[in-house]
């Protein structure tokens, strides 16, 4: 699926929210503020990524649509000396749907409907009520990756905690995990960013915000 890609992908998971830090369901909702630690961890991914790529890298910019995905870009944007205002938005690339679990805390959840994670995964155990599953991540990704394969050259691609993980499952050729029906990438913390090259996935940033964390 990813043939055409000539160029590196470096695919990245925005920094700490005030709902990830309230421990409260975040899923799609649109925008929800980046804290200080996660104006820190974009921080340290800007200034990772011009270790990597220098200033002002030939570098296409991707971001989903949700505010703290496009906030912690134009840290990022900042560091690598590029232009915020050239990056290229996609509903695709967005978080999973949370339908009636959307904007819940987590305990209170927890107590009315007992134990959602699958903890060693750090993945949902059941579809959130009028919500999305890891099979539709699946295809919403899988047709971003075909409409964009001709993309020149490298390219930063700011997403989030669960949907990143199925993009990097289908990238790197996983196989479908049939517990959640998708290919999942092992989770890795806010703030960290890998780069996937030939259907290959390397870690190069670890964030310092929290992992498993549906975020």
């Amino acid at each position: 699926m990813h043939a055409n890609r000539k160029g590196r992908d470096f695919i990245a998971r925005h920094g700490e929210t005030v709902f990830n830090i309230a421990r409260r369901m975040q899923g799609a909702h649109p925008h929800t503020p980046l804290t200080r630690a996660g104006f820190a961890q974009a921080d340290a991914m800007g200034a990772a990524l011009r270790e990597i790529l220098g200033p002002k890298p030939k570098l296409t910019l991707w971001s989903s649509t949700m505010g703290r995905a496009l906030q912690t870009l134009a840290i990022i944007a900042e560091h690598l000396e590029l232009d915020w205002h050239q990056a290229r938005t996609d509903e695709r690339l967005v978080e999973i749907g949370m339908g009636e679990w959307s904007g819940r805390y987590y305990d209170a959840l927890r107590d009315e409907v007992g134990e959602f994670l699958d903890l060693e995964h750090g993945l949902y155990n059941r579809p959130p009520p009028g919500g999305e599953w890891y099979d539709a991540i699946a295809v919403r990704v899988s047709s971003w990756v075909a409409d964009t394969d001709e993309d020149a050259g490298d390219r930063l691609v700011i997403m989030h905690g669960m949907s990143s993980r199925i993009l990097r499952g289908v990238m790197a050729g996983l196989d479908v995990m049939p517990q959640f029906d998708a290919p999942v990438a092992p989770d890795l913390p806010q703030g960290s960013i890998v780069m996937i090259e030939g259907g290959r996935e390397t870690v190069v940033h670890t964030g310092t915000g929290r992992g498993a964390a549906p975020a």
